[in-house]
């Protein structure tokens, strides 16, 4: 019975509180880290630039003939153009822990006896002599292990950093006929 409560310390003195505090903090840091290479990300497609054609006109003449022009190249930030960073969020996050206890008692017992017998002119004498020993043996074992699963997946990013596309377009209408 001291064997059962002795295993059901060992499984007590787990500090899972430890371990969750812990868990949380981690992933809390490793939060913020993986926002701060968002932003930093956000941050160079605001500042790279590229040359870009913005459109092209495609001109059919009365006589049936294509003509193509292309309008000025404007230079664009990766971000105007649509490029946008990839943000994480921690989905989930698992800790299995697993502990085997093996308490092993053995007792050994040894016995051993002599015995002798003496007979000489009328007398008589005998000896018995026993020599017992108790050995016993306590073992235990204990293996645990521990194993951290997290799953991340890729959220949008924040609405105000996603560029809003208002155009103003100030031609003169055709004229109707």
């Amino acid at each position: 019975m001291a064997d059962e409560m002795n295993v059901g310390q060992e499984l007590l003195n787990v500090p899972l509180p430890s371990m969750v505090a812990r868990l949380g903090t981690g992933m809390a840091i490793a939060q913020r880290q993986l926002d701060q290479v968002s932003v930093e990300t956000a941050r160079w497609l605001a500042q790279e630039k590229v040359s870009i054609v913005p459109g092209y006109t495609q001109t059919i003449a009365a006589d049936g003939s294509v003509a193509y022009t292309q309008a000025d190249p404007i230079e664009l930030s990766l971000l105007q153009v649509g490029l946008m960073p990839t943000f994480y969020q921690f989905a989930e996050a698992t800790i299995e822990v697993s502990m085997d206890i093996k308490v092993t008692t053995a007792t050994e017992t040894s016995v051993s006896a002599k015995a002798e017998a003496k007979v000489g002119f009328s007398v008589w004498s005998a000896s018995i002599s026993s020599e017992v020993s108790h050995n016993r043996r306590m073992g235990r074992e204990v293996h645990g292990t521990s194993r951290l699963i997290t799953r991340l997946v890729t959220v949008p990013p924040p609405p105000r950093l996603e560029p809003v596309l208002t155009v103003i377009d100030q031609r003169t209408p055709p004229a109707e006929e």
